[in-house]
């Protein structure tokens, strides 16, 4: 999936695929890229609005989502 570089303390890049709801992320502390599933492109949109994408993806994603690591 292609990715973005993100200006953000916890990820450095994310991507998003609405075809299949798929959500993905590279983290900064240990290059980890994991996929989070079935997040719908409305719930995107909010994330991508949020005013700090790690503090969205631990209060709303980490543990509400299915997610697979990818690398």
């Amino acid at each position: 999936m292609k990715r973005e570089h993100v200006e953000s303390s916890a990820l450095e890049s994310i991507g998003y695929e609405a075809k299949t709801q798929t959500l993905e992320l590279e983290f900064r502390e240990n290059g980890g890229v994991w996929q989070y599933l079935k997040l719908s492109p409305t719930f995107y949109k909010k994330f991508r609005q949020a005013n700090s994408l790690g503090r969205f993806f631990v209060k709303k994603i980490k543990g509400k989502f299915e997610e697979v690591r990818v690398d």
